[in-house]
């Protein structure tokens, strides 16, 4: 029987039982594909992380992240999760790590207190932001339980937008967003009129809020019917935003996971640049759980 420590964090935010629970496991030397997989399910939170040896030693380490159902190429609570765990061990180099990942390379920031305690971390995306499918209004509407007229398209469509991970991006009128509930059954129409989802159809809603930006994410395929905080939506939203304004640079805060009793704050930042538009996102972290999972 093998034995692997894991530790479990909420994710953005500052208070135990907010955010989005991630389960961290440092060291996953050993296992397989099928255990991690094994393991992701019998935790049964949207994402867990495996740490592995970089394959160069001047990265910090490779990360493995798996949904209840498979793996992903990137996403952003496991991240920046993943950082704070990390760094608490004295994993990072003068508050930086770097994660190879399917998506590519992901630079995490070490947030730390003025006594130098761990709080938190900041992660840049992989990609630059990249906008694919573009979808009607109605159908959208009908897998958030919402009607086509509260879709917002002023701005842009629902669009198919990602930074390393692609989402489909929607505004909704502010009364609408909480209002909004996943209807299984018109998330399988999309997926089975766009085979290019493959199946993976993952809704984040936002309406503006004043100053900042409400957001919740529906992702009833992948076996999240809800998620508390979706960092790698927040970046290509923060860059979908940008690229509507005349701006070089923005920043959001990004409310996420307030009508599932776990309220979480998501710090964004978008930027131009020479091969496009980069974002980050970042916030706090608290521990809550450690253990051994015995294989």
């Amino acid at each position: 029987m093998r034995a692997y420590r894991f530790v479990t964090v909420d994710v953005f935010t500052d208070r135990r039982f907010g955010g989005n629970p991630l389960a961290v496991f440092p060291d996953a030397r050993g296992m397989s594909d099928a255990e991690m997989q094994a393991l992701a399910t019998e935790f049964n939170l949207s994402e867990t992380t495996f740490a592995l040896p970089p394959e160069d030693p001047s990265h910090s380490a490779r990360v493995r992240i798996f949904t209840r159902q498979y793996e992903m190429p990137f996403a952003g609570h496991p991240n920046v999760g993943t950082g704070y765990v990390l760094a608490n061990e004295g994993r990072d180099r003068d508050g930086r790590l770097v994660f190879e990942e399917i998506a590519g390379l992901v630079e995490v920031d070490v947030e730390r207190a003025a006594d130098g305690a761990v709080t938190g971390a900041t992660i840049a995306a992989p990609q630059p932001l990249s906008l694919g499918l573009r979808l009607e209004a109605g159908p959208i509407a009908d897998c958030a339980g919402l009607e086509t007229a509260e879709i917002r398209t002023g701005g842009h469509p629902p669009v198919q937008a990602g930074m390393g991970n692609p989402f489909i991006i929607a505004e909704v009128a502010p009364e609408a967003l909480s209002r909004a509930r996943p209807d299984i059954a018109a998330f399988q129409r999309i997926a089975a009129a766009q085979p290019a989802l493959n199946g993976r159809v993952a809704l984040y809603l936002y309406a503006r809020d004043g100053q900042g930006v409400r957001a919740r994410m529906f992702a009833p395929l992948g076996g999240t019917l809800e998620d508390a905080a979706t960092g790698s939506a927040a970046t290509p939203l923060a860059g979908l935003l940008l690229s509507l304004s005349g701006e070089a640079e923005a920043r959001f805060d990004i409310t996420q996971g307030v009508e599932m009793g776990r309220p979480s704050l998501l710090r964004t930042t978008a930027r131009r640049t020479p091969d496009g538009i980069r974002a980050t996102v970042g916030g706090g972290c608290v521990p809550v759980l450690r253990g051994e999972a015995l294989l």
